[in-house]
């Protein structure tokens, strides 16, 4: 498996996305949304990556800047294929330390509350990351749980 930096422009990860997105959107309430598609995800100060078993994508990851210490990581997704087979902890242990590679300090996040996000949130705590108030432009929100980390 191979983790690099992608610049979103091949169908593979186009289609990738967009099932992360639909996914997402599905189980969640419209007004808790916070999901970048694929557009989003190609604005500045967004650093994506994709991991890829050979030609395949089996999983993907982003910061967002938010200032000149602090990134929001954003779209991690594991294909459901090979989900529980340590490529979220690859990708999560990469991300960390680009980002901190890259000047950053803390990594914060946003996450469902809902029980079908609930390995996430384990994740993330596995790799650190402790609850917090809401932040950038995030506001509080009972279907969004907010976590963070120094770097």
């Amino acid at each position: 498996m191979q983790i690099a930096t992608d610049d979103l422009s091949g169908p593979e990860i186009a289609e990738f996305l967009g099932a992360h997105v639909q996914q997402l959107r599905s189980v969640s309430p419209p007004e808790s949304k916070h999901a970048l598609d694929l557009d989003a995800l190609r604005r500045p100060g967004i650093t994506f990556w994709a991991a890829r078993d050979g030609d395949v994508v089996v999983g993907c990851g982003a910061i967002r800047r938010l200032d000149a210490d602090h990134a929001e990581l954003k779209s991690m997704r594991t294909t459901s294929a090979r989900r529980r087979s340590g490529i979220a902890s690859l990708l999560l242990e990469h991300i960390i330390a680009e980002a901190r590679g890259m000047g950053f300090t803390r990594l914060s996040l946003e996450t469902g509350s809902a029980e079908f996000f609930l390995p996430a949130r384990k994740l993330y705590r596995k790799f650190g990351f402790t609850p917090c108030e809401p932040f950038a432009d995030y506001r509080p929100d009972p279907n969004s749980t907010f976590m963070t980390r120094s770097l």
